[in-house]
């Protein structure tokens, strides 16, 4: 299981997402509340992910993600926003996020998104050569998958 970095400044959506990947037999390494406090962490926990939301205070959560990126190429970032446009999940993705999940989201796509993530993007072990990801198609359809899911919910608006 994995050692979870989670990033919100909501306190209500840091204890429901620690309590979703809890439940599931991950580790909470720490929580932040902006993108700075994230980056503090991150450098001092070395997680195995990182859920991130995007607006926050002080540093929101695209800067994060660059910073951490810059930081460890290697990062394995999930944004979670209740920003649901086309060009965001699209600039989370090339700024280094993995994956990209809309707010409000049930526990089951978490753990989906964090499973696949995870899948694709494997943690290394201290002692193993690294290893790109096998299924880069995963990754493409993951992505697919986030802009339907805008999509139906442009629709319904």
């Amino acid at each position: 299981m994995a050692r979870i970095l989670v990033v919100d400044d909501s306190s209500i959506m840091r204890r429901n997402l620690s309590s979703i990947l809890i439940r599931a037999g991950h580790t909470i390494a720490a929580e932040a509340i902006n993108g700075e406090h994230a980056f503090k962490e991150y450098e001092k926990t070395k997680p195995d992910l990182v859920t991130m939301d995007i607006t926050m205070p002080i540093l929101d959560g695209m800067g994060a993600v660059k910073k951490i990126i810059q930081y460890d190429p290697d990062a394995r970032i999930i944004m979670i926003s209740a920003l649901d446009q086309k060009f965001m999940v699209l600039t989370a993705i090339q700024k280094g996020a993995k994956h990209y999940i809309i707010k409000p989201f049930s526990p089951d796509k978490v753990l989906s998104v964090v499973n696949e993530v995870l899948r694709l993007f494997p943690i290394k072990a201290s002692d193993s050569p690294e290893k790109p990801p096998k299924d880069l198609n995963g990754v493409v359809q993951g992505l697919q998958a986030s802009i339907a899911e805008i999509d139906d919910t442009l629709k319904q608006l």
